[in-house]
């Protein structure tokens, strides 16, 4: 059995959930307890603030976990990634005042810089060449400049309506993040492949996002031009049906191609199109 930490609540901790879930695995309620036998997996979720399961992956606390790039990379502890899981996009921004005069990085020589990412902006402004003050604050970052602790921010920005609210404006991106999943660097045999297991039913899910399964009737005649069209994953399917006149063109379209081709398909004579949802590609 592996011991999997988990944000305790919030958006993190609803995204993991979901996955999960999707993946066969119910975990129960974060905020109502510290730790929940799983089940549809031999496995235990930690509930843990996110910022602290870094920390409890690199003592063995627990043998993985699902948190923040950012947090990973803010703590520094001893991990490995194991796979990216595509959810819970952000990135880290500096935002300055509106009325600030920004004009380029060199704006923050020898200013004042609120975060609660004290590590990843040192190396930022370390590889820039840029003497700022970075002053760590636990929470509310984005308030620092109205009331005086600091010039700019260094902080998680996901739509920015956040920065607007406060009077503040992007200026430049230091990192994109999402979530990852990180694992000790030495695990035993039976945990390591326990992960692997965990991550086969993680990447069928993610691999799935996007897709959609098509089917439809088409003239046999036109079968051989709409394959020549369609991506599929390897190539389309194609059954002949009662009517010698028809086959039947099985296909998985990417949902940001799946009008065009469909109104391609039309032209073609395809009729009876079905759109189908994909929960799992099993690779």
């Amino acid at each position: 059995m592996i011991k999997i930490a988990i944000q305790s609540k919030g958006r993190l901790n609803e995204d993991t959930t979901q996955l999960l879930a999707d993946a066969g695995i119910t975990v129960g309620a974060g905020h109502r307890q510290l730790i929940s036998r799983a089940k549809g997996f031999d496995m235990e979720a930690l509930y843990l603030r996110d910022d602290d399961i870094p920390q409890a992956v690199s003592m063995g606390v627990a043998d993985a976990g699902i948190v923040g790039q950012n947090e990973v990379e803010e703590r520094g502890e001893p991990l490995r990634v194991v796979m990216r899981l595509g959810f819970s996009a952000c990135r880290l921004s500096l935002a300055v005042p509106k009325d600030s005069g920004y004009d380029g990085l060199r704006w923050f020589d020898g200013r004042r810089i609120a975060t609660s990412y004290p590590r990843i902006l040192s190396q930022f402004f370390e590889s820039e060449n840029i003497r700022a003050e970075i002053h760590e604050i636990a929470g509310s970052v984005e308030v620092a400049p109205a009331v005086g602790m600091a010039d700019a921010i260094f902080d998680i920005v996901s739509s920015g309506g956040t920065l607007l609210q406060n009077g503040l404006t992007e200026v430049h991106t230091v990192m994109q993040s999402e979530a990852v999943l990180v694992a000790s660097r030495q695990l035993p045999p039976d945990k390591e492949r326990d992960i692997e297991k965990l991550c086969f039913r993680f990447r069928s899910i993610i691999d799935s996002r996007g897709l959609k399964y098509v089917v439809m009737n088409i003239p046999a005649d036109r079968v051989a031009a709409a394959v020549g069209m369609l991506p599929g994953m390897k190539s389309p399917t194609v059954l002949p049906l009662a009517d010698p006149a028809w086959s039947s063109l099985h296909v998985v379209i990417r949902q940001s191609e799946l009008w065009d081709k469909i109104e391609q398909l039309k032209q073609m004579g395809a009729q009876d199109i079905l759109v189908l949802a994909l929960e799992n590609i099993i690779r």
